[in-house]
C-alpha cells in the first residue's frame, strides 16, 4: 500500500501492570500472549494512559488492538484476515459497497500487496480508505449537530 517509513514498529502498548517487554522483540505489535477471549474493551480499560483518554484516541487504540489481537507473530495480518476484519469488524462500513470501483481497487490493492501481508499503517491506511468511500460515511456528515 504506501510502503511508508513508520514508528508504530518502535512503539508499544503497555498496559497496566504488563512486565517490560522483551529485549529485542520481533514487532511491537506483535500479540504477547494475551488470549484472544479478553474483549478489547477491557484491553482498553486496563491502558491507564486512556483513562482519561479522548474518543479519538480510544478509538485509534482499539484499531490497533483488534488489529494486534489478530495479527500474526511478526504483528501483521495475511490477506485473509484483514478481509476476514472488513466481514466482521468493519461491516456497516462495507456493506453495499462491494460493486463500487473504488472498493473493488482497494481490494485488489490488498490481493496484490507484494508481500499478501499488512502491518499496521497498511491495516490504517487500508480502513480509512474503505470509509472515505463508505455510504456510511455520507450518513454520519448527514446527522444534525446537537448542542
Amino acid at each position: 500500500m504506501c510502503g511508508c517509513v513508520h514508528s508504530t514498529q518502535d512503539q508499544a502498548l503497555h498496559l497496566e501492570g504488563e512486565p517490560n517487554p522483551p529485549a529485542a522483540p520481533t514487532s511491537a505489535l506483535a500479540p504477547k500472549n494475551m488470549p484472544t477471549s479478553i474483549s478489547v474493551s477491557k484491553q482498553l480499560a486496563s491502558i491507564k494512559a486512556l483513562r482519561k483518554g479522548s474518543d479519538l484516541e480510544k478509538a485509534i487504540a482499539t484499531a490497533a488492538l483488534v488489529f494486534r489481537n489478530s495479527s500474526d507473530p511478526d504483528g501483521r495480518l495475511g490477506k485473509a484476515t484483514a478481509k476476514n476484519l472488513l466481514q466482521t469488524q468493519f461491516k456497516n462500513f462495507t456493506e453495499g459497497q462491494e460493486t463500487k470501483a473504488s472498493y473493488k481497487d482497494l481490494l485488489s490493492e490488498l490481493d496484490e500487496h507484494t508481500e499478501n501481508k499488512l502491518d499496521f499503517e497498511d491495516f490504517m491506511v487500508l480502513l480509512l480508505s474503505i470509509s472515505i468511500t463508505s455510504d456510511l460515511l455520507q450518513n454520519i456528515w448527514s446527522v444534525k449537530i446537537t448542542q
